[in-house]
């Protein structure tokens, strides 16, 4: 879908009267505008939350709900780690990329464990158990997961702890983290308008935010906001228009959305001078099961591994298609990523975990699932052969695969092409897509309080930032749980900040 409306700003002057007057606007109504919300109401402001969907949730309600924390909370010293906020930096710092904010890393980590209780003390549920195995979403309701702490090359850098926290709900969790935190927004009493889509920054002559122009059931209306503006909008993995600008390797892929994330709050903040950061920076979900990957191997076009499978799934999904994307191949061309498996490492996953996920050719040797799969002559059979010398030792001498996932393949082998998906459609209805489900990271530049900053560093008065919208703590790496903990965390900062700018 490609969006293209008119986003200039609209000076007060061009406004006959506000029909709607508040003190904060909370503009997208996802976690990172919930926890905004939250606070600008508790802190005594009048507080109006607006959204173009006819209710709550956003992508916030439909992803796995894990929430990215450490330190030393409960659920990770009931399960048996110790953790502190250094040891919790250092790996963020490892796996968000040499890019990723410091400071917004720094803050974040140091009020890791505060976070924590300020998401159970608004009725978000943590059981204190730990779901040990690589996987997208536990099929349980354990409260704390590995999200690559102990995976290579972060081992070196960082002391292992899992930092996944998931509130309480078999599969994905976020429908049930939307409905707490919602609740704890209106129960202190922040308002609501629904199908209301915001189209213009409403300025005064100083060049202050003082509300906006939106569009609800055909007419347009305008909302007076006294202290600010705070846009938690999400992303722009929705405008291809954007992604052809900013990240065009993201385009053509499955959308990880909920369809609304067209970058309206980043062109609004831009018509006002807002910078942006690292807009080219997206997370790839690839389409394999975690733990079929971590019993076999993964492998490229060419037949060749490229990376530890015992790693953050999201981290194989950005090097398949950030540094395996050979001429395009996930747009269409020829596939691009297999899982190697063999019939023990399959049975190992129950199969409800598998997420009706099949081998796509089977081979009774290397060299025939080799023939069957098109890979380069000699190429899988040579791989093959050298996993296996590296498992029969006990040490993964090229990417440094844990001894607890290293064994040698024995045949008869599988071929997983991720091309065709999981759950994938009965054979008459095949409908193969790439293998690839991406999003944006990439936002308007803040600082640690959510204030949008302008191309020359310095705060744009009355506009606030959180969420997708903005870059947050994010370079071009990503970790499951940092975008709703970066949201809820800063959009917490956020609404205290506008709140107070009087």
């Amino acid at each position: 879908m490609t969006v293209r409306k008119a986003v200039t700003t609209r000076a007060v002057t061009e406004v006959d009267e506000f029909d709607i007057d508040t003190d904060v606007l909370v503009v997208g109504y996802g976690a990172a505008g919930a926890a905004a919300a939250f606070e600008a109401a508790r802190a005594g402001a009048r507080v109006l939350v607006v959204d173009r969907a006819g209710g709550a949730g956003g992508a916030s309600a439909l992803s796995g709900g894990e929430i990215y924390l450490g330190g030393g909370t409960p659920v990770q010293r009931a399960c048996g780690f110790d953790d502190t906020p250094e040891e919790m930096a250092a790996f963020l710092t490892a796996a968000l990329g040499p890019s990723a904010d410091p400071a917004k890393i720094a803050e974040y980590c140091a009020g890791s464990v505060e976070h924590f209780h300020w998401l159970v003390d608004r009725g978000v549920p943590f059981t204190p158990s730990l779901w040990d195995a690589p996987t997208w979403v536990p099929p349980t309701d354990d409260g704390l997961m590995w999200l690559g702490e102990n995976s290579w090359p972060f081992t070196e850098s960082a002391r292992p702890a899992p930092r996944g926290h998931r509130p309480a709900a078999h599969d994905f969790g976020g429908r049930l983290l939307m409905e707490c935190l919602t609740e704890a927004a209106e129960t202190a009493r922040a308002g609501t308008l629904f199908d209301t889509y915001v189209t213009n920054l409403v300025i005064a002559e100083d060049r202050t935010v003082i509300g906006v122009v939106a569009r609800r059931y055909g007419r347009e209306i305008a909302i007076r906001a006294r202290r600010g503006v705070i846009l938690t909008t999400g992303g722009f993995v929705d405008n291809d228009a954007m992604l052809a600008a900013h990240a065009p390797h993201l385009l053509g892929h499955t959308k990880v959305s909920a369809g609304t994330d067209d970058g309206s709050g980043i062109l609004m903040a831009q018509a006002l001078g807002a910078g942006v950061r690292h807009m080219g920076a997206g997370q790839v979900g690839i389409s394999l099961i975690p733990g079929l990957a971590a019993r076999g191997m993964v492998v490229n076009a060419r037949g060749q591994r490229f990376v530890n499978e015992d790693t953050y799934p999201g981290r194989i999904g950005q090097a398949a298609l950030f540094r395996q994307n050979m001429g395009g191949a996930w747009a269409g061309g020829d596939t691009a990523v297999w899982v190697i498996v063999d019939e023990e490492g399959f049975e190992a996953v129950p199969e409800p975990q598998r997420w009706g996920v099949r081998p796509t050719h089977v081979g009774e040797t290397p060299e025939e699932l080799e023939r069957l799969t098109g890979l380069p002559d000699g190429a899988l059979v040579d791989t093959v052969r050298r996993y296996n010398e590296f498992a029969a030792r006990g040490a993964d001498l090229d990417f440094h695969k844990a001894s607890r996932w290293l064994r040698p393949l024995t045949p008869p082998l599988a071929a997983i092409d991720v091309k065709a998906g999981v759950r994938p459609p009965a054979e008459s209805g095949d409908r193969r897509g790439t293998g690839a489900s991406v999003f944006t990271l990439g936002g308007l530049h803040t600082d640690l309080d959510g204030h949008v900053l302008d191309l020359g560093g310095s705060s744009i008065g009355g506009l606030f930032a959180a969420g997708r919208v903005a870059n947050g703590l994010h370079g071009f790496g990503y970790i499951s749980g940092t975008s709703l903990g970066d949201g809820t965390f800063f959009g917490r900062r956020a609404g205290t900040a506008a709140a107070r700018n009087e």
